[in-house]
């Protein structure tokens, strides 16, 4: 097994907006805590050039998988909101025991924003 991926974040910045940025990230150690994971992602985008601002700074804490190599997409414009139990990674979890492998792709979002999506899921334009 590999222990290094490409693993693309999708960066939600609004579920009712479809305000989203994917960021691809390669040479991913699968063997480091979701949590170390999230802060790496941070830092990274805090100075990434080209992404506008608000995407930078904004206070995203929860990572999903919204998508595996070779498996089936989902029709949600941002993310499912199906199965969290299995699909939003455990900060101490490694990411390959999250279920993260080579080509994954992962939404970072704030879970609070989430949940009031969850719970009213309308899509404003």
């Amino acid at each position: 097994m590999a222990a290094e991926a490409v693993v693309t974040v999708r960066l939600v910045r609004s579920f009712e907006h479809r305000n989203f940025k994917p960021v691809v990230f390669h040479g991913v150690n699968l063997d480091q805590t979701v949590l170390d994971f999230m802060q790496f992602v941070r830092v990274d985008i805090a100075t990434r050039p080209g992404l506008p601002p608000p995407f930078k700074k904004y206070a995203y804490d929860t990572m999903k998988i919204t998508h595996q190599a070779h498996g089936a997409k989902t029709n949600e414009l941002v993310m499912s909101l199906d199965d969290d139990e299995k699909l939003i990674l455990q900060n101490d979890q490694t990411l390959r025991a999250a279920g993260v492998a080579n080509e994954t792709e992962v939404a970072f979002f704030r879970k609070e924003d989430y949940g009031l999506y969850k719970a009213n899921p309308k899509s404003a334009w």
